[in-house]
Order: structure tokens, then sequence, then C-alpha cells
């Protein structure tokens, strides 16, 4: 088994980045390029050298970096078949149920449509962990810009299958207004509110809320709580607005 670290660091305003690492092949990956800058900033605190850049989505706060990156490191780029005509940087393309090999440990593809068209996420099996992109957030998920909410709710319930100890690595710090709104939703979920208080204390500190897991995503997430699309609907709907 291939014993990967990883490396998480704030970007932009709101945005994480999330540096992949194999120690013995030396190989690092970035999912997505918020920010390039910020990105050499983490590898050269971390001694790394950048080989591989997985990207989730084109949206211009995770695909901006690409091309210094690229150019900087030369880089190969991994990224969803369906946006490869809005991402002119991709040297490789994948959609679900592909699988491609990092750091001597296999990645599964998992096509999770909604916010974007042809958004994937990176499912490291083997290290228990997943790259959510802008689908899955702690207590929330990602607008749904392009698709329509039934393909989120199937996008969201694909993720939700996952074993409840998987690690939730997403693209954006929304956690503490997601849990203001979530409380509104289910006041009496106990699990829910003893987190809201976590989640406060911890950004008092200036520390993040990601990573989050499968499981406890489960018990505090109202999205992935709905329980069919229609609820779903209703839920995200009132988050747009609220």
């Amino acid at each position: 088994m291939a014993e990967l670290e990883f490396h998480q660091f704030p970007c932009l305003s709101d945005n994480y980045g999330v540096l992949i690492h194999n120690p013995k092949t030396g190989e690092t990956a970035s999912i997505d390029a918020p920010d390039a800058n910020a990105v050499k900033k983490a590898l050269k605190e971390k001694d790394w050298k950048l080989t591989h850049i997985l990207v989730t989505h084109h949206h211009w706060d995770h695909t901006q970096g690409i091309g210094e990156l690229k150019s900087s490191y030369n880089c190969h780029v991994i990224g969803p078949k369906d946006e490869a005509s809005k991402i002119d940087t991709l040297d490789e393309t994948k959609t679900d149920g592909d699988y491609f090999t990092f750091g001597g440990e296999t990645v599964g593809v998992i096509s999770t449509p909604g916010h974007t068209l042809g958004m994937i996420n990176f499912y490291f099996a083997e290290s228990g962990v997943v790259f959510t992109g802008d689908t899955l957030f702690a207590l929330g998920c990602g607008r749904i810009f392009e698709g329509d909410a039934d393909m989120m709710w199937r996008s969201l319930s694909k993720l939700a299958k996952l074993p409840a100890e998987t690690i939730v690595y997403c693209g954006h710090e929304y956690t503490q207004s997601n849990a203001k709104f979530s409380l509104a939703i289910e006041p009496d979920n106990k699990a829910l509110t003893a987190r809201a208080k976590e989640i406060d204390a911890l950004r008092a500190q200036g520390k993040p809320t990601v990573p989050t897991t499968i499981g406890l995503e489960l018990e505090t997430n109202v999205f992935l709580r709905a329980g069919n699309a229609t609820e779903f609907a209703k839920i995200r709907t009132a988050k747009d607005n609220a």
C-alpha cells in the first residue's frame, strides 16, 4: 500500500488547496490549482516537486493556476473529459468509473455533475480519502450552476455510499455558515448542534474545519440527509435564498 501524505493549505479568499505526496517515488499532485503562488509556496514549505495536477472542474478558482504551474514544473494534468473544451491545459481526461495510478495507488474517478455538468471527484480507496471539489462540502453542497436538483442528488448519493470513515477534502471553507443554515433545518439534531459548537471554536482560532468524513456528514449534513431529490431541492433552494 502506498503511504501517501496529504497537505492542505488555504488560498484565495476561502479556497483550499491540497498536495498529495508519495515520499518514496517523489510524486506530488495538486488537487486543482486555485492560485499558482499559493501552490508554489506550499511546495516550497514541504520541499516537494509538483508532478501532477488533478482537476475537479472548470471554474476559474480551481483552474487559474494550471498554466503557470505547468510552465514551472512540466507537470501532468488530469481532468474531466466532459469539460476538456473548457480547460485547455489538460493532458489526460477521465470520466465516471475510470481509474489511474498516482504515487503507487489506484485512483477512482467519480462523476458528480450538478455544480458543473462535468465535475469529477477523485477517490483514493487505499488511503480512504476522497476529493469532492465543489460537490460535497462540510455541512453543505455546491450550488447547482449547470445541472439540476435530481442530478446533484444522484451525485451526492454516490458519495454517501463511500465507507463512513472516508476522509473528505472539499474545495472551500464554508462550514460555519453552512452550520447556521443547517441548524435552522434540523434544530433538534444533537450531533449537528455539537458539531456547530466545535466549528465555531475552530474558526475562532483560525483553524480549518476541513477535512471531514462521510460518516460525520451523514449524521449532520442536511443535504445528504434530505432522503430524496424533492426534499433535497427544497433545502438547496432555501440555502440559495438564505
